[in-house]
């Protein structure tokens, strides 16, 4: 079995050792980590900064994406009709034009990438400060990722509580 697999009854198998070990009764949250970060509006002013930022290079792959789509269309209604040297030709722009879109896709998604990865990086960092705060101030024993938890009752669910604790601790700069 795979880590992501187990990892649930790894953390069902700890808490019982704990909870018998210490005869007591752990007090535990849930947070639903992707949720709390698609929440947050720092991430929402992020992802409007990325599509502010990419946009345009977006839109230009789309224009030589339709470039190439409209050459490709010529060159099969037009195979019977062009002479070879020109048949050539439109094939050796094709190839360019094709060279020239792959190159600038994969250049922009490595940059949006790199980006998106720095972002998710100092937010992830924050949060777990956060998530921290907020099991502190509701004097939990644990918190625990909705996402390795098999089930919990909704109401040990602090996602909210975490969202709002994150906005006020970081507000957006506008």
């Amino acid at each position: 079995m795979s880590n992501k697999v187990m990892r649930p009854f790894l953390l069902a198998a700890a808490m019982l050792v704990t909870v018998g070990a210490a005869h007591a009764q752990l007090k535990v949250g849930v947070v639903d980590l992707q949720k709390v970060l698609q929440g947050t509006a720092e991430i929402k002013q992020a992802e409007a900064d990325l599509k502010a930022r990419f946009g345009p290079r977006q839109d230009e792959l789309a224009a030589t994406e339709r470039e190439l789509a409209k050459l490709q269309q010529e060159f099969e209604a037009n195979q019977t009709k062009y002479t070879e040297a020109a048949l050539a030709d439109l094939t050796a722009r094709i190839q360019n034009r094709q060279r020239i879109y792959q190159r600038n896709a994969q250049a922009l998604q490595e940059e949006v990438n790199r980006d998106r990865q720095d972002i998710l990086s100092r937010v992830g960092q924050r949060l777990q400060e956060i998530v921290k705060k907020v099991a502190e101030a509701q004097a939990f024993d644990m918190v625990v990722d909705s996402q390795s938890t098999l089930y919990s009752k909704p109401a040990l669910d602090i996602s909210a509580a975490v969202t709002t604790a994150y906005d006020a601790a970081y507000p957006v700069k506008k």
